[in-house]
């Protein structure tokens, strides 16, 4: 059994380099454990520590190390710690998979008469089976590829700077595409969009910029939603992390949003602000938002921030998938109540209260 620690950023190199992976090896990076490949007598000693069905302790990692024979430094592996180290490494990641993501494809969707692939040759872009990009598009190709998954449809204008993926039954409705960006399937995506990760069912239909954000699933991005990722000094953007404080985190950093956020029109979202589960904004998000919140602090002369009731939650959710067309299950719900629950004190602590929210 191969096991892989779950920050590491995998690169085509190193994915290549799985195969030959030798049993009984511990790969490590300093102190910290990249993968260790086990034969069947070792995997069995471990398992029991894996299968608690919580997270792995100092003592956990020390046993699955102790069931090596052999250990192995590897210098040139990167392991992620931070949120916006995914978006850090987001466009060369892009670039690096496309050649594997094409390897022996052709093009199947459809490029219009009108649309310009622009800075390059059309074996830069790749449209899987059903897409379709319209005529008027540009397809800017000088400082990457751009990958477009079957069945999106890419409508004018729109401009579209590689490295750029974009996935199954996606929707790009104008705008600017710019480069490093990464939008998951059945996204419906306008406005301005820079290297910014998107994942799936997830809407910014309309005008806006998104900048060096990382976006989770089922988001919904009102119109005129926009989020600073650069500070008005240039200066470094300081993240809260739990445990840590103020982290340093670079002058180009956007937000973090969770699943399930929904914004209204005209809501601005500060750099560098975590934006919890399950949220609604209103207005200016100048402070992290706690999960399940209806955060509307800018709003009229007191401000407010509301916890969301947890069957409003259910409700919103049940509603969303079906417009998708997808049916909300028990187990989902189950997952969303204990959600609420783990996050009730980080709303607390925030002065989240309980009531109707004053808008």
């Amino acid at each position: 059994m191969l096991f892989v620690n779950g920050r590491l950023l995998v690169t085509p190199e190193l994915a290549q380099q799985a195969s030959a992976l030798e049993e009984g090896t511990a790969y490590l990076k300093g102190n910290e454990l990249l993968a260790i490949a086990l034969g069947e007598r070792a995997t069995a000693k471990v398992l029991p520590a894996l299968q608690k069905g919580e997270p792995l302790t100092d003592a956990d990692l020390q046993t699955l190390l102790d069931a090596a024979s052999r250990r192995v430094e590897v210098t040139d592996a990167t392991l992620l710690r931070y949120p916006w180290q995914l978006i850090d490494h987001n466009a060369e990641l892009i670039s690096a998979e496309f050649a594997l993501a094409t390897a022996g494809k052709e093009t199947e969707g459809k490029l219009e008469q009108g649309a310009v692939i622009y800075g390059g040759d059309a074996s830069r872009v790749y449209l899987g089976k059903g897409a379709v990009v319209h005529p008027t598009v540009v397809l800017d190709v000088t400082h990457g590829p751009i990958y477009i998954g079957d069945g999106s449809i890419v409508y004018p204008p729109t401009r579209i700077e590689g490295p750029t993926y974009i996935g199954k039954g996606t929707w790009i409705v104008g705008g600017k595409i710019r480069e490093g960006s990464n939008i998951g399937d059945v996204c419906r995506v306008g406005g301005e969009v820079e290297e910014s990760i998107l994942h799936g069912y997830s809407n910014k239909y309309h005008d806006g910029f998104l900048g060096h954000a990382y976006v989770g699933e089922w988001v919904n991005l009102g119109a005129l939603t926009t989020n600073s990722d650069l500070k008005d000094t240039y200066g470094s953007v300081r993240v809260t992390v739990e445990g840590e404080g103020r982290v340093d985190a670079g002058m180009k950093v956007g937000c973090f949003i969770g699943d399930h956020v929904k914004t209204s029109i005209g809501t601005l979202i500060y750099t560098g602000k975590r934006i919890g589960i399950f949220s609604h904004l209103h207005g200016v998000a100048t402070d992290d938002v706690p999960s399940f919140t209806i955060w509307a602090k800018s709003i009229g002369g007191q401000g407010d921030a509301v916890e969301l009731l947890l069957d409003s939650a259910l409700e919103i959710h049940r509603r969303v998938l079906a417009r998708r067309k997808i049916e909300a299950t028990p187990e989902e719900a189950e997952l969303i109540r204990t959600l609420f629950e783990l996050t009730r004190e980080e709303r607390s602590k925030a002065g989240v209260r309980q009531g109707r929210p004053q808008l």
